[in-house]
């Protein structure tokens, strides 16, 4: 065969094991961004509630940062145990019983009728969601190779901001259903935002197949080719104690504890930031398009640093750069009470935490054993509950011992510099164990 018809039927697999990617892309990354919607929106939605519910339950800024504080307690404490059971039972399984069991939750959070019983509910909705993030991450590792990693978790990640945005304005709108039926428009909004986890949950019970060697809409050919792009080289066999309790993973569990700070901090408390920039308090509709903001841009912003990511094949300064800008986004809200250099403020803050974030769940795949990762991912992921659990506390009580946002918002700018150093480390620690 002569050297252009080798160059030709080289280039032709490569376009086909291109195609066959692109098909598995598509298949599946959408419908997990679906699923991250509705889950990631049962999250944050007591931020938007807490405009009308606190008055009426009687809650003060430190009672419902500890309302956000329990529902972690119970995340983080199910985290790795749901991970484990995720691998035994098969995450085409495990996950649709995630979403059924949450979605009842949630929807029950109507229920509350005062600090103690929305204590007991955010704690049940807290467990039976754990799980399901890192759950996602380890499946999509199943499916695909690591050069497309980063683009299929901005695509999937990009929920958050897109929930934000969306739930944003949804809420505000279901906050002024108040008084229909006689409830109230916050009892509304969990009950609305709470069910379609549970229609989603049934269909993806059929929609998620095990593996791709099992996918029904697979050929044996794509299975084939599908097989020879993934990470099928034999690894030694590792201890996964040894592997958790690793430099690197310590390190990363820190860095993304610094990380999520700042993400829980504007999830939990952008709609009251804002509200305090109007001085008006208007309608919850504006406050709710005003929330939004920040993540509608942010939503632009992360595919394109994650694109840019996988081609350049760098992941650290695609992380330190965007936490760079959280930091500068935080340190601007501080500084400027007008609404628009606030709200500049908020952007830069918002499309820096979820575009690092993006980078950064990259990385514990490249750190991990395939054996290591069902424990390892969840150990990391946990240490991002724990620090949910904290800030909206941390975050209450400053603001009711300082009367403003800025104490707080100086905790999230510190974490993210301690976020930045955890990642520094992670890099030096692993140019030193690879070979040179």
């Amino acid at each position: 065969m002569s050297q252009a018809s080798l160059a030709g039927a080289q280039g032709v697999a490569v376009d086909r094991h291109e195609q066959v990617i692109r098909r598995v892309f598509w298949h599946l990354v959408p419908f997990l961004f679906v699923l991250y919607v509705v889950s990631y929106l049962d999250r944050i939605n007591i931020g938007f509630a807490a405009l009308s519910m606190n008055k009426e339950l009687g809650l003060t800024p430190t009672t419902f940062g500890f309302a956000n504080t329990v529902f972690y307690i119970g995340y983080v404490l199910c985290e790795v145990p749901s991970n484990l059971l995720l691998v035994r039972y098969g995450a085409h399984r495990w996950i649709p019983r995630i979403m059924v069991s949450w979605g009842l939750a949630s929807a029950a959070t109507m229920f509350a009728a005062g600090p103690h019983s929305l204590y007991w509910i955010r704690f049940l909705v807290g467990v039976a969601e754990a799980g399901f993030l890192p759950g996602i991450l380890l499946y999509m590792t199943y499916w695909l190779p690591p050069a497309w990693r980063a683009r299929a978790t901005a695509i999937f990640m990009v929920a958050q901001p897109v929930t934000i945005a969306f739930g944003a304005t949804l809420s505000g709108f279901i906050l002024d259903m108040h008084g229909i039926l006689g409830l109230s428009g916050w009892r509304w909004l969990f009950l609305i935002e709470g069910l379609p986890a549970v229609l989603l949950g049934v269909i993806a019970w059929f929609y998620l197949d095990p593996s791709p060697a099992q996918a029904r809409w697979l050929s044996a050919e794509e299975k084939a080719l599908l097989a020879a792009q993934l990470d099928t080289a034999v690894q030694p066999r590792k201890n996964i104690w040894a592997e958790m309790t690793s430099i690197p993973v310590l390190l990363l569990c820190l860095s993304y504890f610094g990380l999520v700070t700042s993400l829980n901090t504007m999830a939990t408390w952008t709609p009251q930031i804002v509200r305090e920039a109007v001085f008006s308090h208007g309608n919850y509709a504006t406050i709710g398009l005003l929330s939004a903001l920040p993540a509608a841009i942010t939503v632009l912003a992360m595919p394109i640093w994650s694109a840019r990511s996988d081609v350049a094949g760098e992941r650290f300064f695609h992380y330190v750069a965007p936490a760079v800008v959280t930091g500068l986004g935080w340190i601007a809200v501080i500084a400027f009470g007008e609404l628009p250099l606030r709200m500049l403020g908020l952007i830069l803050a918002t499309a820096g935490a979820f575009t690092a974030m993006v980078i950064f769940w990259t990385v514990p795949a490249s750190v991990l054993s395939e054996r290591g990762r069902p424990a390892g991912i969840a150990l990391i992921s946990s240490a991002g509950i724990l620090a949910s659990a904290v800030s909206p506390s941390v975050v209450g009580v400053l603001r009711d011992l300082s009367g403003s946002f800025a104490s707080s918002l100086w905790y999230a700018v510190c974490l993210i510099v301690i976020s930045i150093g955890g990642m520094v480390l992670v890099r030096h620690v692993s140019m030193r164990r690879t070979p040179q």
